[in-house]
């Protein structure tokens, strides 16, 4: 099979099974724009499952192809990048990284996407010790907001297992001033799972920035605390 057969193949199956009730139904969620053929999880799914079972379908044809999918507009195309990469996981390496960094620099473009990759590929990432959260260094930077919306959401799965919370501070320090609402979300989504494992010192991070940082990251990142306890990251009158 050739690349270009894979993505006529993986195209068609999108026509055929098209339904207009299911792009409606998301759209709502999708505030810059929600363009898909309506596949439901089941369909998207089952189709993965059919591809996998190519005998000359190989890795390096799947990073081939989702090259070509994440810069297609359709929603379905980046969810089939993903779920056909990730199957090759044990074949990772920090090549992959480069991969999944060049799809956000050429095509994620929503928020969706952007959590699904963090909570599904990076994961992988920090297990097998291919990158560290150090290397997301100039993903602060991104002209993409949805790279950087990413360095804070990919690191939350490191709460548990990484005690090195004035690291992850310090870190995402610089974009604390960022200036969108996607970004926020996800520092906000950040801190409060940092403050459910160490709410000491993820409060004097909170208490540092509160007069300065976007209110949205504080309403995210306080949601999980008493009545009592979020009055303190109130912003000063």
């Amino acid at each position: 099979m050739k690349p270009e057969d894979l993505l006529s193949n993986i195209i068609d199956y999108c026509r055929q099974n098209a339904d207009e009730e299911i792009v409606k139904k998301y759209s709502r969620y999708f505030k810059g724009g929600y363009q898909a053929y309506g596949l439901t999880s089941e369909l998207l799914n089952g189709k993965v499952e059919e591809l996998l079972k190519k005998p000359d379908l190989m890795m390096d044809m799947v990073i081939e192809i989702s090259r070509r999918l994440v810069q297609l507009p359709e929603y379905e195309m980046t969810s089939f990048a993903v779920l056909l990469l990730k199957h090759y996981n044990r074949q990772f390496t920090r090549d992959t990284f480069k991969v999944v960094e060049e799809w956000f620099e050429t095509g994620i473009h929503n928020w969706a996407h952007c959590d699904v990759i963090c909570s599904e590929l990076f994961p992988i990432f920090y297990k097998k010790s291919l990158i560290s959260y150090q290397d997301l260094a100039p993903w602060k930077t991104a002209e993409n907001k949805f790279q950087r919306r990413a360095v804070p959401v990919s690191m939350i799965k490191l709460l548990k297992t990484n005690p090195d919370f004035d690291g992850f501070f310090q870190f995402i320090d610089s974009l604390m001033m960022d200036k969108e609402r996607e970004v926020h979300q996800g520092l906000g989504w950040f801190l409060r799972e940092a403050w459910k494992v160490n709410p000491r010192i993820t409060e004097e991070f909170l208490y540092k920035w509160k007069n300065l940082a976007p209110r949205l990251i504080f309403q995210y990142a306080t949601e999980k605390m008493s009545p009592e306890a979020k009055v303190r990251f109130r912003k000063d009158k």
